[in-house]
């Protein structure tokens, strides 16, 4: 890969503990009497993201691109640093609790002379590469102009073997909450749910699996200790006896917090990271599904203990469509429920869209992706997303290979996409786009002037309704169409701050 090598820590790094994964200072309490006017869009002070570890194959060539749009009303000073957390050793009992610990109670490996990725300046991604199965997970924050809408990918590519082809994620904030539709403990697959702690203290989490016929009985997966600043991957199958080869697994943490991604390898059909689905709705959108795709597999959950009633639609480029025999999806509560949906898309852009027929229930969902026939198959998953709201990044395009798929399933909607300077140079370029309602648009993405390098692209709506969005990478290896995809919610990277009728620092005491 033409990226530039990551450079290793002298001594193993400590982050300083951060206590929300996104935060802004607040002002004084106002006094009882003082009403507040509308509440005022002001930058996010500091952020943080958490990578997990991206392979454990010898083969595997992983790619580290950060990036941070210009945002107005920052100022000039902060910085964003990734460094390696420490990997919790694998020779660990098959229960899954207190992995990695040695003789004397320590995490097992050590993760000094890691990488660290450190962004120079907001609006110019900053890249990094590392190759083979040992590469850390990594632990990063941003503060002041660096962190809002602060984005990470880490895009790997495995030659062969289990999970081969082209696997993505962006790297998540820390949460307490996940849900993970789609997992799977069948023969061929060999999915792990990937933990990482971010804080000073230990972190405690239960790990749920549901199937077809509800939960699966385990005790193992309750009270999963994840040291401080460490990751730590739990092999799902270890979990319960019974295979499935649908699942949805709910990551719930006690105490702490951390971040959580599913990566899902097949002996077959390759492979690819499976983020958590967006909380639980009534109404849910899946972007992105790509024109030639051959097979595309529904899952879904509800943790109601009512039953969900879904219509299914597809967002097509000339407008909304009712797949033949799959008009609707029944979903029972607390089970797990997968639907075939083939060659969905037929030869066009697509998005699915989720809604009740009647009363309406939370569900989470997500879409197991295939490209290809034969031997020459390849997965990814789509989940169920937020919309992208004020604005969404997505970083580690190239000149060829990126295609940007955007939907509007309620109203038309204008947005401006903005393509950054590359990595090793180039001037960033916007252009706008018209997405009319109920319809999605697969786009070829602007690309900077000048290109040398990544690049990252910033979707910001314009007017009209919600718009939901993905960016799908391909490759082509060896006659496998390699691909991976990442939804596009909102960054989050402003917070609403109300603002006070007057001033009150100068009332006399």
């Amino acid at each position: 890969m033409n990226r530039t090598t990551l450079s290793l820590i002298a001594g193993t790094t400590a982050l300083a503990a951060v206590t929300g994964f996104a935060f802004l200072a607040q002002p004084d309490a106002p006094a009882p009497d003082t009403a507040a006017k509308a509440a005022a869009q002001l930058p996010v002070e500091r952020t943080s993201l958490l990578c997990p570890a991206p392979s454990t194959s010898d083969l595997a060539e992983t790619a580290y691109t950060s990036f941070t749009p210009v945002t107005k009303g920052t100022g000039s000073g902060g910085q964003a640093e990734l460094s390696a957390a420490t990997e919790e050793s694998t020779d660990a009992p098959a229960d899954g609790k207190d992995k990695g610990k040695g003789g004397d109670g320590k995490p097992g490996k050590d993760a000094s002379a890691k990488p660290v990725l450190t962004p120079k300046e907001p609006g110019k991604p900053v890249t990094g590469d590392s190759s083979g199965g040992d590469a850390p997970a990594l632990v990063g924050t941003a503060d002041g102009r660096f962190a809002p809408g602060w984005t990470v990918q880490e895009t790997t590519e495995v030659a062969a073997g289990t999970g081969r082809g082209l696997q993505g994620v962006n790297c998540t904030a820390p949460d307490t909450d996940f849900w993970f539709p789609g997992a799977s403990t069948d023969a061929d697959r060999t999915d792990y749910v990937h933990l990482t702690n971010p804080d000073d203290s230990a972190a405690v989490v239960d790990i749920e699996l549901y199937g077809k016929d509800g939960a699966l009985k385990s005790a193992v997966g309750e009270g999963i200790t994840v040291q401080p600043h460490s990751s730590e991957p739990v092999l799902l199958s270890t979990l319960a006896d019974e295979r499935q080869s649908d699942l949805t697994v709910h990551v719930n943490v006690r105490s702490g917090r951390v971040g959580a991604a599913v990566q899902a390898l097949d002996d077959k059909l390759g492979g690819d990271w499976l983020a958590a689905s967006t909380d639980p709705s009534g109404s849910l959108v899946l972007p992105g599904i790509p024109k030639d795709a051959t097979s595309v597999r529904l899952v879904a959950f509800t943790p109601d203990d009512a039953d969900a009633d879904l219509k299914v639609r597809l967002a097509s480029p000339s407008g909304p469509i009712t797949p033949a025999g799959h008009e609707t999806v029944h979903v029972k509560g607390g089970m797990t429920t997968a639907v075939d949906l083939g060659d969905v898309t037929r030869g066009e852009a697509g998005s699915l869209v989720l809604t009740p027929t009647d009363r309406s229930v939370p569900v989470v969902a997500a879409l197991r992706v295939v490209r290809g026939k034969g031997d020459k198959q390849e997965t990814a998953f789509i989940p169920a997303t937020r919309p992208v709201g004020t604005r969404a990044t997505s970083a580690d395009n190239s000149g060829k290979g990126s295609t940007l798929s955007l939907t509007a399933p309620v109203a038309a909607a204008t947005v401006k996409v903005t393509a950054s300077a590359g990595s090793e140079g180039g001037t960033p370029v916007s252009k706008t786009y018209t997405i009319k309602a109920g319809t999605t648009q697969d786009i070829e993405p602007p690309v900077p002037g000048g290109l040398k390098g990544t690049y990252a692209l910033t979707v910001e709506p314009v007017s009209g309704g919600p718009v939901y969005g993905a960016r799908t990478l391909a490759a082509s290896e060896g006659g496998v169409p390699a691909f991976t995809v990442q939804t596009l919610p909102d960054d989050r990277g402003t917070v609403a701050v109300p603002e006070a009728d007057e001033d009150l620092s100068v009332l006399q005491k």
